[in-house]
């Protein structure tokens, strides 16, 4: 049963702003513009809010409930599976520029191409060569070389 159907005109504007001053309270950062996707607290919220001001006549059917606690569930699960990947992504970004150290690189800049030693790497998340006294980012390279003095063992 819909909580508006409920409510008159009056006490369904006195509710809406009776919630928007609590959600303010909560998180004084999303009134200054910053945090406006939803997440799992956002979530958890408005399930409390509706088992709150359910009908007690009519409440929440457990297929309902079951399913919405299982949207939570597979919500958190999602956002931690996203951070971890985002760790394993920079460690791998990372290390793919390690490897690169000393090599001779060629690097699309525009329609130009520029070939080089690769002399230093910096940044960790998103890493960036030095060659030729210039920084490139590691997606710009187009091949890799051994250089000259270096040999396999």
């Amino acid at each position: 049963m819909d909580i508006t159907s409920l409510l008159s005109a009056d006490d369904l504007v006195n509710l809406t702003r009776q919630v928007e001053n609590y959600n303010r309270g909560l998180n004084p950062a999303e009134v200054a513009g910053q945090g406006q996707t939803l997440g799992k607290d956002d979530f958890l919220r408005i399930l409390l809010t509706q088992l709150t001001h359910q009908d007690p006549t009519s409440p929440l059917e457990d297929k309902e409930f079951v399913a919405q606690m299982a949207q939570f569930s597979t919500l958190e699960q999602m956002t931690n599976m996203s951070a971890e990947l985002a760790k394993v992504f920079a460690v791998m970004a990372k290390s793919q520029a390690i490897g690169l150290l000393g090599k001779t690189v060629e690097i699309a800049v525009g329609d130009n191409r520029v070939s080089g030693r690769v002399e230093e790497i910096t940044g960790s998340e998103f890493p960036q060569i030095l060659v030729q006294g210039r920084y490139y980012d590691v997606s710009q390279i187009l091949s890799v070389k051994e250089s000259q003095g270096e040999k396999k063992p």
